[in-house]
């Protein structure tokens, strides 16, 4: 992967149309279910697991190649986690305040969590180990 100023440029660029593609997968479970019945705070719980499976496929094939998917696997569930809880505290907030449609509210939650995730996979994530000398 290349470093620098232009490396960076395009791991942003690959890590925004990972991240498009899974808030969208998210959004449309969401858009889907709500008016199958289902309450929009479980529906975006089914959303998130849904979405998170293509987040990690593309993130560690594309956005970072990571070497050892497994441990990314854990580590990158661990930040959609705590970035789910942050996302379903900040739409139940959005909710209630019944000033936005459920689906503005969602697209509005889910880009503020998109910043604070690619932060933490760069940093953390999908490090790479240093080998020994």
């Amino acid at each position: 992967m290349k470093t620098g100023k232009d490396g960076l440029t395009f791991e942003l660029i690959r890590f925004a149309a990972v991240g498009l593609a899974s808030m969208t997968i998210h959004f449309l479970a969401v858009a889907v279910l709500v008016p199958s019945g289902m309450h929009p705070l479980g529906a975006n719980g089914m959303g998130f697991f849904i979405a998170f499976q293509a987040s990690f496929l593309g993130h560690s094939r594309w956005t970072f190649r990571a070497r050892r998917r497994f441990r990314q696997y854990r580590r990158l569930f661990l930040v959609s986690v705590t970035g789910f809880i942050l996302n379903e505290l900040c739409y139940a907030l959005l909710l209630a305040t019944g000033l936005l449609d459920y689906r503005a509210a969602l697209a509005m939650v889910l880009v503020g969590i998109a910043g604070g995730t690619y932060l933490a996979s760069k940093i953390w994530v999908f490090t790479h180990p240093k080998k020994a000398p």
